[in-house]
């Protein structure tokens, strides 16, 4: 058996590492030129824990953790309001996407083709494979291809038509960047509100370097994803009259080399395949920011991996979806409340907030707060999955 995925990002590699275990062919095709560096924290805990414990990971994992501490709510004033703990935020291990695409590919390149700088353009499969187009010029043929390509999937667009079908937008946007650590932050946070606004910084391995996040509520904007001159003046509008350190972020905005901006949005499909052609990860259930998507989308990967070993195509992705279907459910469930958490609406829901996390955050509700966290990494088990084979050098 020969795959294509699609993505080169976290779930990809995660598919790729364990397909080759299982001696199958794999090719990563990747629109990116190279490994997208950076990016924001992502985390694991409870249950997705045991996955990189079989993948042998965590003291990568550990190696290059954030080490994220406590994130404390403040005013404008700076004056603290309420603490949220570690575990809340950045869960049992937190580590930079980035960071974590780096570890994956290490890990697979060697076994795995990675194609970098392509794309798919065209997928016509018959009952015996799928002749793919790519944007280079090139034809191929493969078993079967995994769209691992993210909320915005290129492989979805193709085998199940337009985005816009099958996304939800949740009322809010989100911008991120990296800029100069102007409050001497050490692997720790502040978090800022004004109501339909949320401002966080943070500073974890490097003390020279803060990662900034900007959420914010608004109706449907138009704008394209990479025209960045138009994402600076969205989000610089809106912010424009926000007080505490807001204004001088906003100068640092304007000059960060790796501003990103999305929507806060929802992929809902009925079917995660279509014949030869699959998704994993974002691409099928993106749930967006609090949702757990990383270690969702290495554990549907893996389950994945698992069921292609075990049987006829059909079989096994009908087999995989039926396993993540309610572990996707459940992060989607938990995501739709994140916007509310990071920008609420009026003063009266952040002093709401603030009341309600001081009190979670006390030791006698502390371990009621981390489970609330844990509830969708704990719904996929991964007890029916073995690992088996080995990587073929």
């Amino acid at each position: 058996m020969h795959v294509l995925i699609s993505g080169a990002s976290v779930a990809g590699p995660t598919l790729a590492y364990w397909l080759l275990r299982r001696g199958v062919d794999v090719t990563v095709v990747e629109q990116a030129p190279r490994l997208r560096t950076g990016g924001h924290g992502v985390d694991f805990r409870g249950a997705q824990m045991d996955l990189l414990r079989r993948m042998d990971l965590v003291d990568a994992v550990r190696a290059a953790e954030t080490g994220m501490g406590e994130q404390v709510v403040v005013d404008g004033s700076g004056r603290a309001l309420a603490t949220l703990p570690a575990a809340f935020m950045s869960g049992e291990v937190e580590i930079q996407r980035g960071d974590l695409a780096c570890i994956l590919y290490e890990r697979t390149r060697e076994d795995a083709e990675y194609v970098f700088g392509d794309s798919i353009t065209g997928l016509a499969q018959d009952a015996g494979g799928v002749d793919v187009t790519f944007e280079s010029g090139g034809t191929r043929r493969f078993d079967l291809v995994v769209g691992a390509d993210g909320t915005h999937s290129g492989v979805r667009s193709l085998a199940w038509g337009p985005e816009e079908r099958h996304s939800t937008f949740l009322g809010f946007y989100q911008a991120g960047f990296s800029g100069p650590n102007h409050w001497g932050l050490d692997h720790s946070g502040l978090f800022y509100n004004e109501p339909g606004l949320g401002v966080m910084v943070s500073s974890g391995r490097d003390r020279a370097t803060a990662g900034v996040g900007l959420v914010f509520s608004a109706p449907p904007l138009g704008y394209d994803r990479r025209d960045r001159e138009r994402i600076v003046g969205i989000v610089t509008e809106r912010f424009a009259c926000a007080g505490w350190e807001v204004p001088r972020i906003l100068t640092d905005l304007a000059s960060a080399p790796d501003l990103w901006f999305d929507r806060f949005a929802q992929i809902r499909l009925d079917r995660w395949s279509r014949g030869r052609i699959a998704l994993v990860g974002d691409a099928a259930w993106a749930a967006g920011p609090g949702g757990g998507g990383t270690g969702l989308a290495m554990t549907g990967a893996y389950v994945l991996a698992a069921e292609l070993a075990n049987g006829d195509h059909a079989t096994a992705l009908a087999r995989y979806e039926a396993a993540l279907r309610k572990g996707a459910t459940a992060g989607q469930k938990q995501a739709r409340n994140a916007g509310p958490f990071l920008a609420p609406p009026t003063a009266a829901k952040i002093r709401s907030r603030n009341r309600t996390y001081r009190a979670l955050s006390s030791r006698l509700l502390l371990p009621l707060f981390i489970r609330l966290t844990e509830g969708a990494a704990n719904v996929v088990r991964l007890d029916g999955y073995p690992v088996e084979g080995t990587l073929a050098r």
